[in-house]
């Protein structure tokens, strides 16, 4: 009698490739349902058109179409406007004035010179690389009220010793008021001092590829005034003016006569007091009179940017695309429902994990490649209607473009999975849409069109799903730079990646309650 043999063992685990079979199924599943692919390739013409219509009328104050702004060695626009009192400097050196009073005046009431006095008004000295607007640059100074600063570059400030200009402008005895910047090689190091005789380092810059014969001098700026109207706060344009006492150079010098010049002119991004703003230098004993407005700071956005447009304006119709994937990601699944084919699914694919994660994967893929697209169509060609129209356009370093690009897109594919979880735990695709819309969608309609105070717009930004938009913000905050940062101005309370967080989180939350009732309730 001949033994049977037993069948040979297998180290296969069950199931495996049974997931890509899964996720294949899911994708033909969604292909094959026309109203979905309609309204994905819909959601990104919906998109486009709302960002074209965003950015169709032209500016009036600039039929001919509007320059670049200035753009800083950071990739990012920048204000680069002010009064210079200056010399060419040889290789290593260093200038030290005495600052003896900073005013200023709101043209608008010159009678009141006090309340002109902005809080970020700049006298001191700088060393910049050349007198083209956006060129690198390193500075030591006296501020309106927020004592001696070093800035450089547009987007760096060191604090010094703080204090605030008394009320007729005199800067205090006992606040420094004596500045030095020393140059050695690319590194720019700035000290202030009370008596001119104890220094002390307020901070250090590396200018790399500073030019061998930089522009060295004293400088004069002054950005707006805020002021409370009827309507909210507003900006006025003032005029500043700093008393320099005392100038001494160090090192060697192209010698002759000082030059004085007007750097720019406000790109009218800082409310200063026009574009055709002229300062002015009068010697003044063994120093200069120096009046000058406008700001060196990097641009940003709020009222004092009304004429500039954003990467966000050219994305406005995101939330009009991210309504439609929020349909296609819930009918994903509710739509199964409504037919009584559920059943079927999940015979196919019994591990009901599983299911629900292909089911995601397919509409995630496809809610971000709606969102890439249609951010990386919009963002150049709005960028180049609003040029055309007069409009200026705040330039952003590479990285923070492609960030708003990319997170477009996770923005609508975790908008899409959210609304599948919801879709599952409800079972209902209109009320699991309506959910969806109005957790995420009308938070951030409300919070942005300025419908709620600031207060309460940052706290639903904060808590809500609607914490995700944060990811398209393109504009910085910068404490040296005064304006609204406020939701309505395009500032989220959370950074873009942290906003982003929030709205996974709620979606991951959602996806694990989703799978859970699922394994309950369809078992």
């Amino acid at each position: 009698m001949t033994a049977t043999s037993a069948p040979p063992r297998t180290t296969a685990r069950p199931g495996r490739g049974g997931f890509g079979r899964l996720l294949h199924a899911e994708w033909t599943k969604f292909r094959t349902v026309r109203g979905w692919v309609w309204s994905a390739v819909g959601a990104v013409l919906v998109i486009c058109l709302v960002g074209l219509l965003a950015t169709a009328a032209d500016n009036k104050a600039a039929p001919n179409g509007s320059s670049a702004l200035p753009v800083g060695p950071g990739g990012q626009a920048v204000n680069d406007s002010f009064y210079f009192v200056h010399q060419k400097l040889r290789g290593d050196g260093s200038i030290t004035v005495s600052v003896s009073s900073l005013t200023g005046v709101v043209p608008t009431n010159p009678d009141d010179s006090t309340s002109g006095l902005a809080p970020w008004a700049k006298a001191g000295v700088i060393v910049k690389d050349s007198l083209d607007q956006g060129s690198s640059y390193a500075a030591m100074m006296v501020t309106g009220r927020h004592g001696v600063r070093m800035q450089y570059d547009y987007t760096h400030d060191i604090a010094g010793t703080t204090g605030a200009t008394g009320a007729t402008g005199a800067v205090s005895e006992e606040a420094p008021r004596w500045l030095r910047l020393r140059r050695t090689g690319d590194s720019l190091t700035g000290y202030q001092s009370a008596d001119g005789s104890r220094w002390t380092e307020v901070g250090r810059a590396d200018l790399s590829g500073l030019s061998a014969t930089p522009e060295v001098g004293l400088f004069v700026t002054s950005p707006s005034v805020e002021e409370e109207t009827g309507t909210g706060t507003g900006f006025a344009p003032a005029v500043a003016t700093g008393t320099f006492d005392r100038v001494t150079l160090g090192g060697r010098w192209t010698g002759g006569a000082w030059a004085s010049d007007q750097i720019g002119r406000d790109a009218g991004t800082s409310a200063s007091y026009s574009r055709d703003t002229q300062g002015g230098a009068t010697p003044s004993g063994g120093g200069f009179e120096v009046t000058g407005a406008g700001d060196i700071a990097p641009v940003v956005g709020g009222p004092a940017t009304s004429g500039v447009r954003t990467i966000e304006n050219f994305l406005v119709g995101a939330f009009a695309g991210l309504i439609i994937m929020v349909v296609v990601g819930a009918g994903c699944i509710t739509v199964e429902y409504r037919r009584g084919l559920i059943g079927l699914t999940l015979a196919a694919g019994p591990r009901r994990g599983r299911v629900l994660v292909a089911k995601g994967l397919v509409a995630g893929s496809v809610a971000f490649l709606v969102g890439v697209v249609s951010a990386a169509v919009m963002v150049p060609l709005g960028r180049q209607r609003s040029e055309a129209g007069g409009f200026p356009v705040l330039t952003v370093p590479t990285a923070t473009g492609l960030r708003v690009v990319v997170g477009t897109g996770l923005l609508l594919a975790a908008a899409s999975v959210l609304a599948l979880a919801v879709g599952a735990i409800l079972r209902r695709g209109v009320v699991a849409v309506t959910v969806v819309v109005v957790g995420m969608v009308l938070p951030y309609l409300l919070a942005t069109a300025s419908v709620l105070p600031a207060g309460a717009s940052r706290w639903l930004l904060r808590v809500t799903p609607a914490a995700g938009f944060a990811i398209q913000q393109s504009v910085e905050r910068y404490d040296q730079v005064v304006t609204v940062y406020a939701p309505s101005s395009g500032y989220f309370p959370l950074a873009p990646w942290t906003g982003l967080a929030v709205l996974c989180a709620y979606t991951a939350a959602s996806f694990a309650a989703a799978v859970v009732l699922l394994r309950r309730r369809d078992a």
